[in-house]
Formats: structure tokens, C-alpha cells, sequence
């Protein structure tokens, strides 16, 4: 969760229509966004931020940032950047539609000392009035996916997404592009099991990337990549799995509310478990339940 960031926004344009600021995200702040024709500045002290169009007909938009000008039409997938203390005037004369992500500057300087050897003191993020990147506005979509779902994500996955987002920007919007260090062969199997045993005894808990990196001494982009290189899944998809297998595993006791089952598992409802259950075995878990009773 971003707290009390050093952060001042000039003017305040309308309030977002869906916020992640109340669902404990860390790091990062996601918010969609809907104004009419208007006008607004601002100014991010400790944030960079990332602005994605998802308007259904483009909007003409004039910006100022960092002394320079550029008016033009913003269709959906269509992004703008703006680094940490760089103030941002905008005007557009229609309906705008769009999803605002702010990530703080100093996890930005920390995966770049940690995942990739760089210098976070000599660290420039590159301003961009208008660019299409498949990838930035493909990660801006899941999260955008996980806000529509309120608080019933992992922490796992955010902290995932944001680290991602953070290798994504430093290695595309920077004035010295980085020289990374290379892990070869994925986790071995002495590094693997005690993560895999970490997993098993914590899976009611909110288990963060945090947690599972620092059992190893790694950055969170770098566990990511081997654990994935060794297990041949992501960590959050791995969890996803051994969540359902043990819900599996309390379904077949029929002494056991669903409810409690789901709390027991990790989830944070009933609908949550529900949801990741019927996607990963195509029956709900009511369902499941019936299958061992009859």
C-alpha cells in the first residue's frame, strides 16, 4: 500500500471511478479515470506515472510537460509518460476515458539496483508524450482486471504485475539502458523446497513475492524467473494451484462450509474461491463437493 507518499497533485480533476487505494497494494496506485471536456495539472514529487487511453473514440489532447507542447488525438492503447517531479498540464475537449498508474520512485531505483545493476542514483526516466507499447498496455489491462474485482486479488500477483512494470520501464524509458545479470538453470532443488514448504504451511495466509525472494536472498524479478524456470509456472500461479488442491482436499469433508473452506485456503470469500476454483477445474467447488458425496 502507498503510504502518506511525498506526492502533491496541483489540481484535483474529478474523482476516479475505481481506485486501488484502499485494497492494499504496495508500491503502486491504479485508478480509472472519466472526465468531461476540461483542464487539469499536476505534480508527482515520489511517483512516476503511466497514463493508458481507454477511450472507445479518440479524444484531442493538448499536454505540456517539462516545457515542451504536444497537441494531438488519443485513441484507446494509447500511452503517456510522466516521470517523478515533472509537473503535467492537459487539456482535451471531449469525454476522456483512461487508466492512471502511479509507481513510486523509489521502487523504481530499487529494482534497478537489485534485478538489473544499475546505478539508482544516476537513474533518468524518459518522458513520452505518445507511444503504443503491446506490453505496457497489456500489463495496464490486467491490473485495470484486477481492479474491476475489488479486493480479491493476491498480493502475489500485484506484486508480480508491479515488478514487471518496473523491468518493462527500466529497460525501455531510460536514458542508460541496463546491463542485466543473468541467471542460468532456474532454482536449484536445495533453493526450491524450502519456498515449495514455505507455501504449503502459509497458503491461508497473504503470501507476497517479498516473502518467497527473501527466503533466497534474490530480487523479486529474479526469484520470479527462476522459480518459473525450475517449476515451469509463475509463484502466483503456483500458490493459485496448491490453494485449490487443498480446497480439494476439505471439499471431500463435508463437515466444512465452503465459507470456512475458502478462509482456510487463502481466499477471501466464498465467490473469490468459487471464481479461481471453476477456472482451474471447470465445476464450482459446490459441485466438487457433490461428486464425493454421492
Amino acid at each position: 500500500m502507498m503510504k502518506n507518499p511525498v506526492t502533491h497533485q496541483v489540481e484535483t480533476l474529478n474523482l476516479p471511478i475505481l481506485s486501488s487505494q484502499a485494497q492494499g497494494w504496495e508500491n503502486i496506485l491504479v485508478e480509472q479515470f472519466q472526465h468531461p471536456p476540461g483542464e487539469g495539472n499536476c505534480h508527482y514529487s515520489d511517483e512516476h506515472t503511466i497514463c493508458l487511453s481507454l477511450a472507445p473514440r479518440p479524444v484531442r489532447l493538448l499536454q505540456i510537460r517539462g516545457g515542451k507542447t504536444y497537441a494531438g488525438l488519443y485513441g484507446k492503447g494509447d500511452i503517456s509518460i510522466t516521470p517523478a517531479q515533472m509537473p503535467f498540464f492537459a487539456r482535451w475537449d471531449s469525454e476522456d476515458n483512461y487508466l492512471q498508474i502511479r509507481i513510486t520512485s523509489r521502487f523504481i531505483q530499487q529494482v534497478a539496483k537489485q534485478a538489473l545493476s544499475m546505478n539508482p542514483d544516476r537513474l533518468e526516466l524518459l518522458p513520452e508524450f505518445k507511444t503504443r507499447d503491446p506490453q505496457l498496455e497489456a500489463i495496464g489491462m490486467m491490473l485495470l482486471n484486477e481492479l474491476k474485482q475489488g479486493n480479491t486479488g493476491s498480493k502475489l500477483y500485484i506484486e508480480s504485475l508491479a515488478n514487471v512494470l518496473a523491468v518493462h520501464l527500466l529497460r525501455n524509458y531510460v536514458v542508460d539502458k541496463p546491463v542485466e545479470k543473468i541467471y542460468l538453470g532456474g532454482l536449484t532443488e536445495r533453493q526450491i523446497l524450502p519456498v515449495l514448504d514455505y507455501i504449503n504451511e502459509h497458503l491461508h495466509q497473504d503470501i507476497t513475492l517479498a516473502d518467497l525472494a527473501t527466503l533466497l536472498g534474490m530480487s523479486q524479478f529474479h526469484f520470479s524467473h527462476q522459480f518459473k524456470l525450475a517449476i515451469g509456472t509463475t509463484p502466483y500461479q503456483y500458490l493459485l494451484q496448491q490453494r485449490i488442491e487443498r480446497a480439494k482436499q476439505l471439499l471431500k469433508q463435508n463437515n466444512t462450509s465452503i465459507t470456512d473452506i475458502a478462509l482456510m485456503c487463502g481466499f477471501n470469500s466464498h465467490s473469490h474461491l468459487s471464481k479461481q476454483f471453476r477456472q482451474l477445474t471447470g465445476i464450482t467447488p459446490r459441485t466438487y463437493r457433490l461428486q464425493f458425496s454421492l
